[in-house]
C-alpha cells in the first residue's frame, strides 16, 4: 500500500484543528495518555495514503461521541439542573418493587443479595461489549463496503448519543447505587462506582471495571441507560443489512445480556433501561424518517458518503 499525502487544504485543516482540539483538552478537562493515542492514530490514518485516510474520517462519528463524553466534565449536568435521587428510586420501587419478607426492594437491591459467580462473570462479559460490539460492528460494515449502511449505522449511534447526553442535562439522575451507598442527599463529585461489576474484577483478580469506572466523567447521569441503547442500534442496521442468523443471534444475546447486567450490577433501574431503548428508537426514527428526508441534511449526508466510499 503506497504512502499518499492528502491535499494541502485536508492537510492543514486537520492539523489546525488536531492543535486546537489538543489545547483545549489540555486546558479544560486535562490531557491524558488515551487522548495521545488516539490523536495519534487518527493522524496517522488520516496521513498514510487515502484508503486510511477514507477509514479515518469514517470513525469520526464514534471519535466525536468519545470527545463529547470526555468534554461533559467541563460544565456537569448537575450545574443546570438539580439532581434526582429518591423520586427515582421510589418510583422503580413502586413499578418494579419485590415483596421480600415483609420488605419491598428494588430490582437492583434484590439482585445485591441474590447473585452467583456465574451470574456476575457472564455480566462482566456484556458489560465489556456495550462500547465495542457496536464499534466492531460497524468495522464490520465499513469492510463489507457497505458504506450506506455503515455511515448511517455511525450517525445513528452519534446521534443517539447525543439525545442521551442532552436527556442528562434535563434530567440529572443518580444511578441506583448511589441511593443504595450514599443514601437520598446528592453528594458532588461522587467518584464512579464499579457497584454489583466489583464482583467480576474479584472473579478474575484484576481491576478491570475499577480502571474503567474510575474515570467516570458524571456519576449522576443514570437516565437514560445508553449502555441499553446501543445495541438496539446495531440490531436495527443488522436487521436492515439482512444479516446471517448468527451475527443476529449474537447481538440479540448481548443486548438480552447488557439490559439484564444494567440492572444486575445496581447501574441502573429498569426504568432507566426502558428509556435507553426509547431512546434509541427516537434516534433511529429521527434520523431516517426526519433528518434524511431534508435536502440540507441529505445533501451532506451524501458527499460524507462519497468521501469515505
Amino acid at each position: 500500500m503506497k504512502f499518499s499525502l492528502p491535499s494541502a487544504k485536508e492537510g492543514i485543516v486537520v492539523l489546525v484543528i488536531t492543535v486546537v482540539f489538543s489545547l483545549l483538552t489540555a486546558t479544560f478537562v486535562g490531557f491524558r495518555p488515551e487522548h495521545f493515542f488516539l490523536i495519534v492514530l487518527f493522524l496517522l490514518l488520516f496521513f498514510a495514503n487515502e484508503k486510511t485516510r477514507k477509514l479515518a474520517v469514517g470513525l469520526l462519528p464514534f471519535l466525536i461521541f468519545g470527545i463529547s463524553y470526555d468534554w461533559m466534565r467541563v460544565y456537569p449536568n448537575y450545574m443546570v439542573n438539580p439532581i434526582d435521587v429518591e423520586n427515582l428510586y421510589n418510583l422503580e420501587k413502586f413499578l418494579f418493587g419485590i415483596h421480600i419478607d415483609g420488605q419491598i426492594l428494588i430490582p437492583c437491591e434484590y439482585f445485591a443479595i441474590h447473585n452467583t459467580p456465574i451470574g456476575d462473570f457472564l455480566a462482566g462479559i456484556f458489560y465489556l461489549g456495550w462500547v465495542p460490539v457496536p464499534i466492531a460492528f460497524g468495522m464490520y460494515l465499513y469492510c463489507l463496503k457497505d458504506r450506506n449502511i455503515y455511515l448511517r449505522f455511525a450517525m445513528v449511534f452519534l446521534l443517539v448519543n447525543l439525545l442521551g447526553f442532552t436527556f442528562y442535562y434535563i434530567y440529572p439522575a443518580a444511578p441506583p447505587w448511589y441511593a443504595i451507598n450514599y443514601g437520598f442527599e446528592p453528594i458532588l463529585n461522587t467518584p464512579g462506582n464499579m457497584a454489583g461489576l466489583a464482583r467480576f474484577d474479584a472473579l478474575l483478580g484484576i481491576p478491570l471495571f475499577d480502571s474503567i469506572y474510575g474515570r467516570n466523567a458524571n456519576v449522576f447521569a443514570a437516565v437514560p441507560s445508553l449502555h441499553s441503547a446501543y445495541l438496539v442500534v446495531v440490531l436495527f442496521y443488522a436487521i436492515k443489512k439482512k444479516c446471517n442468523w448468527g451475527i443476529l443471534s449474537v447481538i440479540s444475546i448481548f443486548l438480552i445480556g447488557i439490559w439484564f447486567t444494567a440492572v444486575y450490577s445496581s447501574h441502573h433501574y429498569i426504568i432507566d433501561v426502558l428509556l435507553g431503548i426509547l431512546c434509541a428508537l427516537a434516534g433511529i426514527a429521527l434520523f431516517e424518517y426526519v433528518l434524511m428526508k431534508l435536502n440540507w441534511f441529505k445533501m451532506f449526508f451524501d458527499k460524507y458518503l462519497n468521501y469515505i466510499k
